[in-house]
């Protein structure tokens, strides 16, 4: 081997780089296991440990250099949220109100029906903005971007005016959207920043709008959610008294008498304008109104309302009287001087009903005095500060300090409230958060304060919101995962076995094996293993649990080079030549470098695919496979090359076997060609059974990954009946709630597709509230917070919850089925450009196409009866397209092989030749296959529920994958050569 002496510095050099990364690890580990024996449990505390350390030196190199807590975390290698635990989600900034804010809020009908239009036909990977551009151009007729009442409007009179084109505006408006998206990514992480969560990530995804946050050990799911999806949109508005629009209340009340067909209509009593009040706190009083259920508006009030406030209403019956109050008949009863009332919900609080004595979630009605525009008197532009402090009665409150202009808006408003002894609405996102009056006169100075029913958390959080800024439209949550800590410790404890164990059985098989030479592959294993956690380190990767198969399954692909070379070394050995020069053919070009680097460039491919496509945990399995191939081809090629030149050097005898296994995979001469027609017949018997069961009989188990929807993973007290809890979660829920059991009989994953399209933060905190409702009986002494986040220390509860919208579901699928085409479309013209003949092409990709076909008619034929979970997600398509990339991978070796042969002087029919090959190569395909069976099997058992069912997929398509390249691959090889290239190459090999 030239250049010894240089690969043996890089390999020491580059060693010593991955133990310096990897220090900061050990280190930031150590500190984290202080913070949390610290702390006890509380997370709190735990926090507010590291953030009091986190600029104190915890590290020092060699006394050379020192780290601070803040700077060892920062090269740390992260762990991901499944092995963490925490909150991940992916909010969608709505363009559709960007573009409104855009045009003023126009009114334009061809520019409102786009808008809709886009929502309705925006297909797959397809932006909105893209989507609107499209309904605008296939409606517009006459009307231009560029018009007056759209684009060309004060707001952006600077860059767009009536005379340009729609391909202009267009370019303006992409520029202007991409800014909006990026505005909202600097206001979303100063408020992550905020929060308090350690090693919080926020990151853009491309183009789409779409921006990842991950909160690893964040355990507060509603509060997390409503502090990422708040607009933040402040706003100041004088409100109408309840003497002011009760009038209209009861006559909306009458008017709905008519049309609702739960209400009567008996006789109504005249009510005068002084006993609106009165009707309006006491409706069962006979003597102001008719009896009990007659009232389809007045009845709903479950409390008194007085000043602002028209009346409380239980939240279930919020959404009826929206309807009512939005419907053009009712609010056509308005007085003329009161037809742009706004009416709005204060925020929730816990009140208890006059009659039944319960506790129940309750909303405050107000009536704002609205505009013909829609725009608040004074809006949050204003306010330069915002500070969590406590009222004049040592609540917690929120105050808040205006810049010069609001201030002067702030001491009219006030000064016109204490005029007329009104009231001032303070509302953030519409909904009103206080309406104080105003006793003691206009308020100068711009200072103002939020007080109500809040907890110090809740004005901590609206206090940084407030002070981070407004986003510029809304941001939808279209995908979240919610992972607790007990699961992310069960999960490192799973990765861990699986890894250990998986190592241990590679090194004593190799050990076993090949002998001496087998402790070599061993050390450059090791090596391997350094280097790439070295790498991960210093690429700031995010550690989860598919990334730890990634790396187990490195375990097994990384002995392969070793396995292709040594047994090229034993068929040199084997035909009379010395140890030195079968080691130097070995690993030339005509030996097993060209068939290493065939095999590997295939299998990068298909893993930078999987890099592309993916998303999240499956791009940290691909991250980890990609490294490992690069850091394995390394160690294998030179690591255990310097022993072995070292054995050479000191005459020492290395045969790469053992006396046991010397003569296994040997002397093989089956006719892999002669048996075709049965294997093409099994073969097709399978695609065909699998096809009709995909297409026509099960189907597949389609995860909410493709198909949209909520999933939950509770573990309960004790074994529960699963049919059971579904028909009572269903019947909550209103719709079908699937309940499975997931690993233990105590654990069941939860599937609904309840309001799925509908992304507010409220919505998310409905569905957890309905669940425990249900659930809630099943536990001892178990609160809400502690169902949902799962953190009282007794590792009950929600332990993982994902959500997956509808148009980001579409996407998924869409970019899988995309990357599983594009694997074997890119690997395919890999092959071509490598043999330079097509047929190569062919048998590789028939052989691939089958073993996709047979592992998802398996899924499709099992997934009802196996006792694990085979459901169609992200992860099974990572198994796929590791697949692929396996099978591709054994096929090219074989492929390898017959060019050589073919090349060689090997004597023989062409069906002779390439048995010999298929033959010739058996001992590696067998022996790589042994192993990552071996690695997967071990994964299987020891890896953890949650990605059982992506190792059985991976695990059977090694199996598929290995009898595809020998029976399938070669033989549509051979059947696809034209007669003309037979005879040629027949000619040469008898001559």
């Amino acid at each position: 081997m030239q250049n010894k002496g240089l690969i043996k510095f890089f390999a020491i050099l580059f060693a010593l780089v991955s133990i310096y990364q990897l220090s900061f690890t050990f280190v930031s580990n150590g500190v984290q296991n202080d913070a949390k024996a610290f702390a006890k449990g509380n997370q709190d505390k735990e926090i507010e440990y590291l953030n009091d350390i986190k600029n104190k030196k915890v590290f020092s190199m060699f006394g050379l250099v020192d780290y601070t807590y803040d700077e060892v975390v920062g090269k740390q290698i992260n762990k991901g949220l499944d092995l963490e635990g925490g909150i991940n989600v992916i909010l969608q900034i709505s363009v559709k109100d960007v573009l409104k804010g855009l045009s003023n809020n126009s009114k334009n009908a061809v520019f409102n029906k786009a808008l809709e239009d886009a929502k309705v036909n925006q297909q797959g990977n397809q932006s909105y903005l893209d989507a609107f551009f499209v309904a605008f151009d296939a409606i517009k007729g006459d009307t231009k971007l560029a018009s007056p009442d759209i684009f060309a409007n004060k707001n952006l009179s600077d860059e767009i005016n009536f005379k340009m084109s729609d391909d202009e505006t267009k370019k303006v408006i992409r520029r202007k959207v991409d800014e909006s998206v990026e505005s909202a990514f600097g206001v979303l992480r100063k408020r992550i920043d905020k929060f308090g969560v350690t090693q919080p990530n926020i990151a853009k995804l491309g183009q789409t709008g779409r921006i990842l946050v991950e909160l690893p050990g964040a355990k507060d799911v509603d509060r997390i959610k409503k502090l990422l999806q708040s607009t933040a949109q402040l706003e100041f508005w004088e409100t109408y008294k309840i003497d002011e629009v009760g009038g209209f209340l009861m006559a909306a009340n009458d008017a709905l008498k008519a049309t609702e067909k739960n209400a009567t209509s008996p006789e109504v009593k005249t009510v005068t304008n002084d006993s609106i009040k009165d009707m309006l706190a006491n409706k069962a009083n006979d003597s102001v109104a008719s009896k009990k259920g007659s009232n389809p508006i007045l009845d709903k009030f479950v409390g008194q309302g007085g000043g602002p406030i028209l009346g409380i209403v239980s939240v279930k019956d919020t959404a009826k009287i929206n309807s009512y109050l939005k419907r053009a008949d009712i609010r056509s009863l308005l007085p003329a001087d009161k037809r742009f009332a706004k009416f709005v919900w204060g925020k929730p609080t816990i009140t208890k009903d006059e009659k039944t004595k319960a506790d129940i979630e309750t909303f405050e009605l107000y009536a704002l005095k609205g505009n013909k525009d829609d725009v608040a008197p004074l809006s949050g532009g204003v306010i330069t500060d915002a500070r969590d402090t406590f009222d004049q009665l040592g609540k917690p409150a929120v105050s808040m300090q205006m810049n010069g202009q609001g201030a002067k808006v702030w001491e009219q408003l006030t000064g016109n409230a204490f005029t007329t002894k009104g009231y001032i609405a303070i509302a953030l996102d519409d909904v009103v958060y206080s309406a104080p009056g105003v006793s003691t006169g206009p308020i100068a100075g711009g200072r103002s304060e939020i007080s109500g029913n809040f907890d110090v958390t809740e004005t901590k959080d609206l206090a940084n919101v407030l002070r981070a800024g407004k986003l510029p439209a809304a941001a939808e949550i279209v995908q979240s995962e919610v992972v607790g800590p007990s699961l992310g410790e069960k999960a490192i404890h799973a990765g861990f076995i699986s890894s250990i164990v998986g190592f241990l059985l590679v090194c004593l098989w190799m050990v076993f094996y090949y002998g001496r030479a087998g402790w070599y592959a061993n050390i450059a294993l090791l090596v391997n293993l350094l280097f790439l956690f070295g790498i991960l380190a210093s690429l700031g990767a995010v550690l989860t649990l598919p990334g730890i198969a990634g790396i187990v399954l490195t375990l097994g692909t990384a002995v392969d080079a070793n396995i292709i070379i040594y047994e090229r070394a034993k068929e040199e050995l084997r035909e009379g030549k010395t140890l030195g020069d079968a080691v130097i053919a070995s690993y030339g070009w005509k030996g097993a470098m060209r068939s290493i680097i065939d095999a590997n460039v295939t299998h990068v491919l298909t893993g930078a695919i999987l890099f592309i496509f993916g998303t999240g945990p499956i791009q940290g399995f691909a991250t980890t496979l990609l490294i490992g191939i690069v850091t394995s081809l390394f160690t294998s090629i030179f690591i255990a090359r310097i022993f072995i030149d070292k054995d050479i050097a000191n005459n020492r005898s290395l045969t790469f076997t053992t006396p046991l296994t010397k003569n296994w995979f040997t002397g093989f001469h089956f006719d892999f060609i002669g048996v075709k027609k049965w294997t093409y017949l099994f073969s097709s018997v399978v695609v065909v059974v699998s096809l009709v069961s995909i297409f026509f009989l099960n189907g597949l188990d389609e995860g909410v990954d493709f198909v949209g929807g909520r999933t939950f993973q509770v573990k309960f007290e004790k074994a529960v009946e699963p049919t059971l809890v579904s028909e009572e979660l269903s019947k909550e829920f209103g719709t079908a709630v699937e309940a499975k059991v997931f690993g233990d009989d105590d654990q069941l994953k939860l599937t609904t597709k309840y309001k799925i399209k509908e992304e507010s933060a409220n919505v998310d905190e409905e569905v957890n509230k309905k669940l425990y409702k249900v659930l809630g009986k099943y536990y001892t002494n178990t609160s809400y917070e502690n169902f949902i986040n799962s953190y009282d220390g007794k590792q009950l509860g929600v332990l993982q919850a994902s959500k997956v919208g509808a148009a980001i579901s579409a996407d998924i699928k869409t970019n899988s089925f995309w990357a599983v085409i594009g694997a074997m479309l890119v690997v395919g013209l890999y092959l071509v450009i490598s043999f330079r003949k097509w047929q190569y092409s062919l048998g590789a990709i028939a052989a691939v196409l089958h073993d996709v076909i047979f592992v998802l008619g398996l899924y499709s034929l099992l997934y009802k009866v196996m006792p694990f979970h085979m459901e169609m997600d992200q992860h099974f398509i990572a198994a796929i397209l590791t697949v692929i990339g396996y099978s591709m991978n054994d096929t090219v070796i074989v492929f390898d092989r017959i060019r050589e042969f073919l090349a060689g002087n090997v004597k023989g029919t062409f069906k002779e030749v390439v048995n010999a090959s298929i033959n010739t190569t058996l001992s590696r395909t067998l022996n790589t296959s042994l192993t990552m069976i071996l690695v997967l099997l071990i994964m299987f058992i020891f890896g953890g529920e949650s990605i059982r069912g992506f190792i059985f997929a991976m695990l059977v398509g090694i199996v598929v994958g290995t009898y595809s390249s020998l029976f399938i691959a070669t033989p549509v090889l051979v059947d696809s050569m034209n007669k003309k290239d037979i005879k040629e190459i027949e000619e040469r090999h008898h001559s």
